[in-house]
C-alpha cells in the first residue's frame, strides 16, 4: 500500500509531465490529431487556463500595488515641493513689502535732510497705560535720549531710554507725550497730546482761531525735538465751547502704530 507522500509525489510528477507534453504539442505548427494527445489536452487545458488566470491576476495585483505605492510616494514629494514653493513665495512677498517700505524711507530722507539710523522694532509695551516700543539700535549706533523717531508717514515718537544695543521709544499717542505743532494751512499753533489710544488731542488752540476738520497737523520745530514740517495727523473733529478759552480738537495720526516694523531715528538734530 502506497504511502500518502508517495501518491502526492506521483501526482505532481504526472501533472508536470502532462503539462510539459501539452506545451510541447501546442508549439507545433499543426494541431495534434492523435487520440492520446487529445486526451492529454482535454485534462491539461483547464489546468493551464486556471494557472494562466492566476498568474495574470497576480500580475494585475502586483501592478496595482506598485502603481499605488508609486502614486503615494509621488504625492508626498509633490506636497513637499508645494510647501517649499509656498515658503519661497512667502519670503519673496516679505522681501517685496520690505523693499517698498525701504523705498519710502529713501524718499523721506531725500526730502528731510539729516543723519538717520534705520532700526527694527523688537518689542512693544503690553501695558495699556504706556505706549512705548523697543528698537534694536542704541548708544553704539550714535543714538541718545530725546532722538526723534519717524517713518515716512509721519512722527512715531522719541527715545526716552537708551542702552548700548537697544532703545525705548515713547510714542506720540502716549499720555505723557507732547509735540509742539501747527495747522499746515492756517499756521495755527497748538500741542499734540497723546490719549493712550489711536487718536491724539490738539490742545491749547484758542477758541477764536479758525480750525477745520480734515486739515493736516505738522510739527513746528519749536520744541527742539522734532524737525519742522514733519506730518503728525489729520483733524477729525473740532468742538468750540463758549465757556472755554481753548477748542477741543481730536486728530487722527498718519502712523498706524500697530503695523510699523522699521523706523528711522535722527542721530543729531
Amino acid at each position: 500500500m502506497f504511502s500518502r507522500n508517495l501518491l502526492i509525489f506521483v501526482g505532481v510528477a504526472l501533472f508536470i509531465a502532462l503539462t510539459f507534453t501539452a506545451i510541447t504539442m501546442s508549439s507545433r505548427e499543426s494541431l495534434p490529431t492523435g487520440g492520446m494527445e487529445r486526451i492529454s489536452i482535454f485534462f491539461i487545458a483547464p489546468v493551464q487556463q486556471s494557472v494562466t488566470a492566476v498568474i495574470r491576476f497576480t500580475q494585475n495585483i502586483w501592478y496595482t500595488y506598485f502603481m499605488t505605492v508609486t502614486a503615494v510616494q509621488e504625492n508626498i514629494e509633490l506636497k513637499q515641493q508645494i510647501s517649499e514653493t509656498q515658503e519661497i513665495k512667502n519670503r519673496y512677498e516679505e522681501l517685496e513689502l520690505e523693499n517698498l517700505r525701504l523705498k519710502k524711507f529713501v524718499n523721506f530722507t531725500s526730502q528731510v535732510p539729516g543723519s538717520y539710523v534705520a532700526a527694527q522694532i523688537i518689542a512693544r509695551d503690553p501695558s495699556p497705560w504706556f505706549k512705548t516700543l523697543m528698537i534694536d539700535k542704541g548708544l553704539k549706533d550714535g543714538l541718545s535720549e530725546g532722538s526723534p523717531v519717524v517713518v515716512s508717514e509721519g512722527i512715531v515718537g522719541q527715545i526716552i531710554n537708551v542702552s548700548n544695543n537697544s532703545s525705548r521709544v515713547l510714542l506720540i499717542i502716549d499720555q505723557n507725550s507732547a509735540v509742539d505743532a501747527l495747522v499746515q494751512n492756517s499756521r495755527v499753533r497748538g500741542i499734540v497730546k497723546g490719549n493712550n489710544d489711536d487718536n491724539c488731542s490738539f490742545v491749547y488752540t484758542l477758541r477764536k482761531d479758525q480750525v477745520n476738520e480734515g486739515e493736516i497737523i505738522i510739527s513746528s520745530g519749536l520744541d527742539k525735538v522734532f524737525p519742522k514740517g514733519l506730518k503728525i495727523g489729520r483733524i477729525l473733529n473740532v468742538t468750540k465751547v463758549h465757556s472755554k478759552l481753548f477748542q477741543d480738537i481730536t486728530i487722527e495720526t498718519f502712523v498706524d502704530f500697530d503695523k510699523i516694523e522699521e523706523v528711522l531715528v535722527f542721530k543729531k538734530f
